[in-house]
C-alpha cells in the first residue's frame, strides 16, 4: 500500500481497512474497554502481522476510566496513589474542549489538578468570565470560594488576563507582584492546551504557581491562585 501510495502520489485514506491509520486505533469508550480487555474482540487481525506495533487507544471525550488508566500506567503513574474518579472529572473536563488528549496534555493535567500539591486550597474559581475586542476594554468578572464564602469582583486592565488578575486582587486585598510569567503551548494548535508558570512575591517571600487550560486566562487564574494558595 506504502509502494502504490507513492507511485500514484495520492496519501493513503486514514479509514481505509488494514493499511488506513485509524484501521487499528479506537477512540470510542466501549471499543476501548473491549480491546484492552481482549485484544480479539474487536481486532480479528494482530495489527503487527500488517506492519504496525500495536493498536492505538486514542484518549477523547468518548473515552472512559479504563482507557484513561490504561495511559496513565503507560507514563508510569501508579494508579493505586491517585484518585481515579478525581482525574477522569477534570480528563473529561480537557477533553470536551480538544479533540484529542496527547501524553503532555496528561502530564499537565497530573501535574496541575492537584495530584501533587502538599496544601489545601484555601481559594477557588467558582465563575471567570472576561470581556475584550476591538474597541472594548478589556473586563473580568470573577467569583472566588475563599475557604466556604462567595466574593466576587470586577475589573478592566490591559488586556483579559490584566483584568482577570486586578479582579482577583480587589477581592483577596493584598499586595501581591507578579514577578515572573510564563506560559506555553503544549502542542501548538489553536485548541491546545496552555501552561502557565507564574511567580509572585508577597510580604518578601517568592511563591510559586502552575495552572494549565484550553484557555489562557483560565490557566492564569490558576497559576495565580496556586500560588496564592500557599500562604493564604
Amino acid at each position: 500500500s506504502g509502494m502504490v501510495s507513492r507511485m500514484m502520489r495520492m496519501p493513503v485514506q486514514p479509514n481505509k481497512a488494514i493499511v488506513g491509520k485509524n484501521a487499528f486505533a479506537h477512540s470510542s469508550g466501549i471499543h476501548q474497554d473491549g480491546v484492552l480487555k481482549h485484544r480479539e474482540n474487536y481486532e480479528i487481525i494482530n495489527p503487527e502481522d500488517v506492519g504496525i506495533d500495536q493498536s492505538a487507544i486514542i484518549l477523547t471525550a468518548r473515552s472512559g476510566r479504563h482507557a484513561l488508566k490504561h495511559h496513565l500506567e503507560r507514563l508510569g503513574y501508579v494508579i493505586d496513589k491517585i484518585n481515579l474518579d478525581d482525574v477522569y472529572k477534570r480528563f473529561l473536563t480537557v477533553a470536551d474542549k480538544k479533540k484529542e488528549i496527547k501524553d503532555d496534555d496528561l502530564l499537565a493535567l497530573m501535574s496541575g489538578g492537584g495530584s501533587e500539591r502538599n496544601y489545601k486550597a484555601g481559594v477557588t474559581v467558582k465563575l471567570l468570565q472576561v470581556m475584550c475586542g476591538d474597541p472594548l476594554i478589556p473586563t473580568s468578572i470573577i467569583k472566588l470560594d475563599i475557604k466556604g464564602v462567595m466574593h466576587e469582583a470586577t475589573s478592566s486592565g490591559n488586556g483579559p488576563v490584566d483584568a482577570t488578575i486586578k479582579a482577583i486582587n480587589s477581592i483577596l486585598e493584598k499586595e501581591i507582584c507578579i514577578k515572573e510569567f510564563h506560559i506555553d503551548a503544549i502542542e501548538g494548535g489553536s485548541d491546545d492546551v496552555s501552561k502557565v508558570n507564574m511567580r509572585i512575591k508577597y510580604l518578601d517571600k517568592n511563591y510559586n504557581g502552575y495552572g494549565f487550560s484550553t484557555d489562557i486566562v483560565q490557566a492564569s487564574a490558576n497559576a495565580y491562585l496556586d500560588a496564592v494558595n500557599k500562604f493564604i
